[in-house]
């Protein structure tokens, strides 16, 4: 990011907090017509992402260019006219009505300024995806087998990118959540950094766990799943402890990317998590007709190990790279977090307002005036007219890139939707399985991340669980010899938590993305980080369908051997990746846990008891001379 001064920083602080102010205003008070809101919030948010990034290393990095002005106006002008002719957008007929030159002119320029834009202030890769999926509708059709799709014109790939709200583009659904809920809680994240709510939240990580390896990312970690539990939003709790959190993570040691796939992955998880499990665990009880508390019985093990796994990784990470426990002089008395400890008062409220059914978006904006009173308490925690103004201003900044980023998301999935690929899954699915079970669970995984690519994870459940059940119980009641009834919950568990996890999965992770424009890391590298944190949310997916145990279904040495073979698994399965166990190990004995972690993890065609007893025995080898070394 430019460091400008001047006029100009002055100007783009206040547009970058008016901005997040209007999107406050409207989180209280109602949003208008929604292809309005879409375009406002592209328009206030792409045009000063040229002025703010410079296009190459040796462009000025204390004033934009006349070239960066440019870009700004090509950005600003397809919004505008978006914003201008709202109800001609929204009452046109998409692919009926005719696509004017007008509008192919500001297609390209909007595409093209977006990917410019995401270049510049995100990810090279993601512009380059975008391109790929666009040369896909293009020349798809060229393409053999199961990858052949229709030709498209040039108006239809411009029509499907830019102005197709309801499928997807540039103003697509995706681009509807970030202008809306997320948006505001954006604005709520930068009220607690500005309250200091984050130094709350620093102390307490540190007055608790500063003393152990990796305390505070720790505490993150459970801050972040109880919170997520109840906001039943990953990208709204990576943004709201996100914001508190990724920062105190890269003070101790953690890199930041790393420090994002933990905030992901923790954040992701709240949807896994009993008692509240977010929206689409109701939609899961109102669909199989199953009772919701027992619906939340069955997930309550695979859950703690989840979280269990992020917390054994994130333990190896600290050892791995040497991050120490904090020096007594830095970890704060008891005294000094309590003097902050009315600072939670607003958090309260928000997950009180979400638990009672409110919308997120209210939720977040009584959460966020509740933080300039509570904060008002107090003179070390009372707001001036400036914090407020930086408060708005930093979420602004926060706001912009990630824009740009979903917007371009949402002409990934544009393209998957237009040529049909998405909805052909089942039919591919089904033909690619050849009556193989695990080949199509492992179809249906992957399909369930793609679909997570575009929707949130209640649409892309409800639609993945009508694509996948049915297969599930027709194959999986001969494959494993239970019935359609006995299939029914764990095949919608299995499909659930792919839905929650394609949150944080690359290659487009909204959470990830969001936890990655906090961190100022590569959106990609921080998914990947945050799909192998979120490991076990894969194995106990599988392990659904494969070990009852894990729904706290059959006896008790089911119960607990399920249990035994996942925490061994896992346990191995991250020390290997982070390179430590009880001390640093090399390429082989890492080879070695991988390996029979996952063949623990995921090979069902053995006794349970022979791949508890690979794993462990794996762990030994490599524990035991460890443990003699260090003696």
């Amino acid at each position: 990011m430019r460091d400008l001064a001047g006029p100009l920083k002055g100007l783009l602080i206040l547009w970058m907090a008016g901005a997040a102010a209007i999107h406050l205003y409207f989180g209280g008070f109602g949003f208008p017509e929604p292809i309005t809101m879409r375009g406002f919030h592209l328009l206030v948010f792409v045009p000063p992402l040229f002025l703010l990034y410079p296009a190459f290393a040796r462009s000025p990095k204390h004033r934009p260019s006349l070239f960066d002005w440019l870009w700004a106006l090509a950005a600003a002008a397809p919004h505008a006219w978006v914003m201008w002719n709202w109800d001609v957008v929204s009452d046109r007929m998409e692919y009926v009505d005719p696509f004017t030159p007008t509008m192919a002119v500001l297609a390209v320029l909007a595409i093209v300024t977006l990917l410019e834009a995401t270049r510049r202030a995100v990810e090279v890769g993601l512009a380059w995806m975008v391109l790929i999926s666009l040369a896909y509708m293009r020349w798809g059709h060229h393409l053999p087998g199961v990858l052949n799709s229709r030709p498209f014109t040039l108006d239809e790939i411009l029509e499907a990118a830019w102005l197709v709200p309801t499928a997807g583009g540039v103003y697509g659904p995706l681009t509807g959540i970030v202008a809306t809920t997320i948006a505001v809680f954006i604005v709520f994240g930068g009220f607690m950094q500005g309250s200091g709510t984050g130094r709350l939240f620093s102390n307490l990580g540190a007055a608790a766990a500063g003393r152990y390896t990796g305390g505070p990312a720790k505490v993150a970690v459970v801050t972040s799943g109880l919170f997520g539990t109840m906001s039943g939003s990953s990208v709204s709790n990576v943004i709201t402890t996100g914001a508190m959190t990724i920062p105190l993570m890269i003070r101790i040691g953690y890199r930041p990317a790393i420090a994002g796939g933990i905030e992901s992955a923790a954040s992701v998880g709240g949807a896994l998590m009993p008692p509240v499990m977010g929206a689409a665990a109701f939609v899961m009880a109102e669909i199989t007709g199953i009772p919701y508390g027992e619906i939340v019985v069955a997930a309550a093990i695979g859950a703690v190990l989840y979280y269990f796994a992020i917390l054994a990784a994130v333990h190896f990470e600290a050892k791995q790279a040497g991050i120490a426990p904090m020096p007594p002089s830095e970890i704060p008395p008891w005294r000094e977090v309590l003097q902050d400890a009315h600072l939670v008062i607003p958090i309260a409220v928000l997950v009180w307002l979400m638990m009672d059914r409110w919308s997120g978006n209210f939720a977040a904006f009584c959460a966020t005036l509740a933080m300039v009173a509570v904060a008002a308490i107090r003179a070390r925690t009372r707001m001036s007219w400036r914090a407020v103004l930086d408060s708005l201003a930093s979420a602004g900044l926060t706001m912009a890139p990630l824009a740009v980023s979903i917007a371009g998301a949402g002409i990934v999935v544009s393209a998957l939707t237009a040529t049909g690929m998405v909805v052909a899954l089942g039919g591919i699915i089904k033909d690619l399985a050849a009556g193989s079970f695990p080949l199509l669970l492992v179809l249906l995984a992957v399909a369930v991340l793609v679909l997570g690519m575009g929707l949130p994870t209640t649409p892309s459940y409800i639609i993945a669980a009508a694509i996948g059940v049915p297969q599930i119980l027709e194959l999986g009641s001969q494959a494993l010899g239970l019935s359609p009834a006995e299939l029914l919950l764990p095949a919608h568990l299995f499909i659930f938590y792919f839905a929650v996890l394609a949150d944080a999965s690359p290659p487009v992770a909204a959470a990830a993305f969001a936890a990655a424009a906090i961190a100022k890391a590569s959106p990609l590298i921080t998914s990947n980080h945050a799909t192998r944190f979120g490991i076990a949310g894969f194995t106990v997916g599988f392990a659904f369908l494969y070990d009852p145990g894990i729904m706290l279904r059959g006896g008790l040495s089911g119960i607990i051997l399920a249990t035994l073979i996942q925490v061994a698994a896992l346990t191995a399965i991250c020390a290997g990746y982070a390179g430590y166990l009880l001390r640093p190990m090399g390429v082989a004995a890492r080879c070695l846990l991988g390996v029979a972690g996952l063949v623990a993890a995921f090979y069902h065609g053995v006794p349970d008891l022979l791949r508890l007893g690979l794993v462990a025995l794996a762990l030994g080898l490599v524990a035991v001379p460890q443990w003699l070394r260090s003696r």
